[in-house]
């Protein structure tokens, strides 16, 4: 089962020194698991905001949104996205079935006499 992390990344109005990714989610699950996820996340996510006055949701792509949020006293935007995992250093190593044979004797044949 594919593994998941729902990153919301701010682009605009934050402070410099608030400005890192935030990891919202991480799971395992489906391809449509993981979008409904993300979905979730762009119309949940409120950073550190005590109050949100109006939120907008643009859609980048299926894996990625652009949110902007309107606070009592600023505008702030961010990238809600979604992302695979697809190398993990510290993972067991999978057994490759046929290791070590090579590819094309698969199936050996004996000559007819």
């Amino acid at each position: 089962m594919p593994r998941w992390i729902v990153l919301a990344v701010p682009v605009d109005g934050v402070a410099e020194t608030d400005r890192d990714a935030r990891t919202v989610a991480e799971f395992e699950g489906s391809t449509e698991e993981a979008e409904t996820a993300l979905v979730r996340a762009a119309n949940t996510f409120e950073h550190s905001l005590w109050k949100v006055r109006r939120r907008e949701i643009f859609k980048c792509s299926s894996r990625s949104y652009f949110i902007r949020i309107q606070g009592r006293m600023a505008t702030y935007g961010f990238l809600v996205q979604l992302a695979e995992l697809v190398h993990d250093s510290d993972a067991k190593p999978v057994v490759q079935p046929f290791a070590g044979r090579p590819a094309t004797s698969e199936v050996e044949v004996e000559p007819k006499p």
